[in-house]
Order: structure tokens, then sequence, then C-alpha cells
């Protein structure tokens, strides 16, 4: 026997929720951890100028927390626009645009970053 009462609607990107929410919220420790560690270095590093400030990125392991702060980031970001895009923006064409335009944007803005960082 056919159940005929009830929605029929196909819920699209439901399943979005969990993984987004944790995701951001992983993402958030990791930058937050990487600013409390630069700001302690900052305060307790003495005068701040190019030499210090070179020097605190020179260690190998301050490039790696570096880069992937810059992925988490970067990952952070695009979950935040991409639900931005998908609540407020209902043309599937511009939604679409707007979506590879932020991609192309943060992917450039990571590569710039790990450029700068390597070249310390």
């Amino acid at each position: 026997m056919a159940v005929n009462y009830g929605s029929k609607r196909v819920v699209v990107g439901a399943h979005y929720g969990l993984r987004d929410w944790l995701s951001q919220r992983a993402t958030a420790v990791i930058v937050v951890l990487y600013a409390v560690l630069l700001l302690l270095q900052v305060i307790f590093g003495g005068p701040l100028g190019y030499d210090a400030w070179s020097g605190i990125f020179a260690q190998q392991w301050m490039k790696v927390f570096t880069f992937v702060v810059v992925v988490a980031f970067s990952w952070h970001a695009w979950v935040g626009v991409r639900d931005v895009w998908m609540d407020y923006v209902k043309p599937v064409g511009m939604r679409l645009t707007l979506q590879v335009a932020t991609i192309a944007w943060l992917v450039g803005c990571a590569g710039w970053a790990v450029q700068v960082l390597w070249r310390l």
C-alpha cells in the first residue's frame, strides 16, 4: 500500500549541516591557536622589527603551522561564503559564477600567502 501523506519535497544540501558546522569550529580553533601563539611571540619576543618578524617565520615548524592555518582559514571562508551564496542568491547561474569566483579568489590568496611565507 502506497503512502499518500506527507511532503514529497526533496531537500537538497541537507547533508552539509553537521560536516560544515564541525569544519567551521575546527578551523576556527586552529586559527585561534595560531593567533594566540603569534601574539605570545610578538609580546614576549622583544623589540619587533623585520629581523625579529622574519625570525619568527624562519623556523620550519612555524612555516608548516602557518601553511596549515592558511588552508584552514581558506576552508573556513569557503564554507561561510558558500552558505551565503546558497542562501541569498537564487538564480543558479549567478550562484555558480559567484562560487567559482570565490574559489578562484581563495586559491589565489592561499597561493600568494604560501609564496610570501616561503620567501622569508
